[in-house]
């Protein structure tokens, strides 16, 4: 039945050795991003909340950046299956140049009309007034660090992603660091508080692209083609168009979507106790969600080479393969959440965030939802966002992931939540039932074979140099 797993020792150790730094990349920023979190928070209610209200317009740049980065993965990994290097280059100028003018755009209006924009996002002025100190500093190291995720994807996609990890974690340990230093106003330097977040981001960002270039002076792997990169040809970027359209417009949407959940959770009874349990929830997600997202990465990586490289015949065992890895993942990292939630939250997490009673209680049941769906969410995060877009087929992925979110999940919250007024255990698992239903389209996507495209082949790249 499992005949299909049976790979040979050289194919776990070659996903492994892909896997492994994106899982520690993802896991120590996350950490991290927690930190910083906790530093701001520590300034009181109204810094958190100006951070927060900043963070939207920046939150969908960052989500369209990473549309931008998988769509890109999409044609490279094929691409480099072929040993292309010439439309690699194009897919990496495409990926510049839309990344770039949507970062560069925001934080400009950022800039020039921050108190105006974000207005539009919040109403209390106190607040507003706030985030515009953060926001007009904070935009410009989106422009930033969009150039740099676009180009740690491109090595990604070409089987390198230590360069990701490296890059990632001095960024984010330098911004940690700088938080501490700016915030507060240690070492002697100026107490900013919002401000001093703002900046040290912005120079945590400046820090990559010092690291990126000095290993694009170095790299002998791989040659940068600057006439490619400046003019990467309107042949490239349709093509871009079509098979990374569908991931940007995914992952916009799909950010866009699971913001409606604590909307409607914030207009419930006892709101603030739900609320505060969904945050620290969503937290806890973040980490489980680590090796998911990294065997996803891998997968996509693997699909694509092999149907580059025109191995289609051996490339539906290795989506079975690593789909099947996912599950197995998540029924572990699922038992591992079940313990901690029962034993170590209640002790230590729990009260180090001055939880209530209420808030425990519901954030321990969310925690509980989460252990038990683990396994689907491994399965349709491999599946849909390595599997089938690795194997090209972006369109049938995003249907499946935009279906059972929109059609289903926010529907049934909503429902529940707003109409029926029922408990929030309710609202969660109407939440959850997103997960059930991908899982059953999935599979049969899956299964078709209809997933194995090679989207490289139609047309030759003109020559750059």
């Amino acid at each position: 039945m499992f005949g299909y797993m049976k790979r040979g020792a050289g194919f776990y150790r070659g996903v492994a050795a892909l896997a492994a730094p994106i899982v520690l990349q993802n896991l120590i920023t996350s950490t991290l991003g927690m930190a910083d979190t906790f530093m701001v928070g520590m300034l009181g209610e109204l810094p958190m909340a100006a951070v927060t209200l900043a963070n939207i317009p920046l939150f969908v740049v960052q989500l369209f950046v990473f549309g931008v980065q998988s769509g890109a993965t999409v044609l490279i990994s094929q691409y480099w299956g072929r040993r292309d290097e010439e439309s690699i280059n194009r897919v990496m100028g495409v990926a510049f140049w839309l990344a770039g003018l949507v970062s560069l755009a925001v934080a400009l209006v950022l800039c020039i009309f921050p108190r105006e924009f974000l207005s539009l996002f919040g109403d209390d002025m106190a607040i507003v007034e706030l985030a515009v100190e953060y926001g007009s500093i904070a935009g410009f190291s989106y422009f930033v660090n969009g150039l740099t995720m676009v180009y740690i994807a491109a090595y990604r996609a070409m089987e390198n992603p230590k360069l990701g990890m490296y890059v990632l974690v001095a960024s984010m340990s330098c911004n940690t660091f700088l938080n501490w230093v700016l915030i507060f106003g240690n070492l002697g330097a100026p107490k900013m508080g919002v401000a001093g977040a703002a900046t040290a981001t912005l120079i945590s960002r400046v820090v990559e692209v010092v690291i990126v270039g000095a290993h694009i002076a170095v790299n002998k792997r791989f040659s940068m083609r600057p006439r490619c990169l400046l003019a990467p040809g309107r042949e490239m970027m349709w093509r871009f168009v079509r098979y990374g359209g569908p991931v940007v417009c995914n992952e916009t949407m799909w950010g866009l979507g699971t913001s409606v959940f604590p909307t409607i959770m914030g207009h419930m009874q006892g709101s603030q106790e739900i609320l505060a349990a969904y945050t620290i929830a969503g937290n806890v997600e973040k980490i489980c969600m680590v090796v998911a997202f990294g065997l996803a990465s891998t997968a996509a990586i693997l699909i694509g080479r092999e149907i580059g490289a025109g191995r289609s015949e051996s490339v539906y065992q290795v989506g079975l393969t690593l789909d099947t890895l996912s599950i197995c993942g998540g029924i572990i990292l699922g038992g591992l959440l079940l313990l901690f939630t029962k034993v170590a939250a209640p002790v230590w997490v729990f009260p180090l965030f001055h939880l209530s009673e209420g808030a425990s209680r519901v954030a321990a049941m969310m925690m509980t939802v989460l252990a038990v769906v683990m396994p689907l969410r491994d399965f349709n995060t491999v599946n849909i966002v390595g599997v089938l877009r690795g194997g090209g087929d972006v369109r049938a992925a995003t249907l499946i992931d935009l279906s059972a979110l929109w059609g289903v999940a926010i529907p049934a919250a909503f429902l529940c939540g707003w109409v029926l007024k029922l408990d929030i255990l309710f609202v969660y698992l109407a939440m959850s039932l997103e997960q059930i239903v991908k899982c059953g389209f999935g599979i049969g996507r899956l299964r078709s074979g209809r997933w194995i495209r090679d989207i490289t082949r139609s047309e030759e790249s003109a020559t750059c140099a």
